[in-house]
């Protein structure tokens, strides 16, 4: 029985971090390419998707900044690892059979395109992954500002953070045993208790934009597909 498709338009955000898998540092082309084959296995039902990845596996801007480095130039150096993310996402999507497009927040004609809006969703609905490079082009926000700016802009469905555990709890599950997982959480929720899901800007703008967002075990293979489907895994926020 074919799956019902309850998003048909997502933004994937997934943190730096996840590319580097076990190595502590950059990009594991094992990890690129298993992302690659789950996307293209969850694109098979028609849904469209957009990509923001960060770049805290090559560089953090705001911790970067803490350590001496004006903050302007530290977010800009982190928007340029972003771009390395996204490169190397594409190529690992082109070579599973993924149609992709990178378009990038800072001008770099010779390596993918500007963000225009209307080209961004075009692409989408020419069956294009469509991934979101260099942040909001600004410093002092965030990738998951980027995401739920783009994700408002093109008109998505559904913010799908992706993280390496299975929702959002009360505390970090693997230090505190008693930690709670939460199943649904109101936007004002997560700003109030300071939880960990997206940043309070990202957030807020959701909020404003009724979008919802989800946060669910990327490691776990066919997740993105159930979550597109539906089933209630992870943590909504909405």
């Amino acid at each position: 029985m074919k799956r019902q498709l309850v998003y048909k338009r997502v933004v994937l955000k997934m943190s730096g971090e996840v590319l580097q898998g076990k190595r502590g540092y950059g990009i594991d082309p094992l990890v690129t390419e298993s992302i690659a084959k789950e996307i293209k296995d969850t694109k098979k039902v028609g849904v469209q998707i957009a990509i923001v990845i960060g770049g805290g596996n090559i560089y953090r801007g705001a911790e970067a900044s803490k350590r001496g480095v004006d903050r302007v130039i530290a977010d800009y150096m982190g928007m340029l690892a972003t771009i390395i993310n996204g490169l190397a996402m594409q190529d690992a999507l082109e070579k599973a059979g993924v149609e992709t497009r990178v378009q990038t927040a800072i001008e770099m004609q010779e390596l993918a395109e500007p963000y225009i809006r209307r080209r961004a969703v075009r692409h989408l609905q020419k069956g294009r992954v469509v991934i979101f490079v260099a942040g909001t082009g600004n410093p002092y926000f965030s990738t998951d500002t980027a995401a739920s700016l783009r994700a408002i802009e093109i008109n998505a469905d559904v913010i799908l953070k992706a993280t390496k555990v299975d929702g959002v709890y009360s505390a970090d599950p693997k230090k505190d045993k008693t930690a709670k997982k939460f199943k649904e959480l109101k936007y004002i929720e997560v700003l109030n208790k300071g939880l960990k899901v997206m940043d309070a800007t990202a957030v807020s703008l959701c909020m404003d934009n009724k979008l919802p967002i989800i946060v669910f075990n990327l490691t776990k293979k066919g997740n993105i597909k159930r979550v597109i489907s539906g089933e209630k895994i992870g943590t909504t926020v909405r």
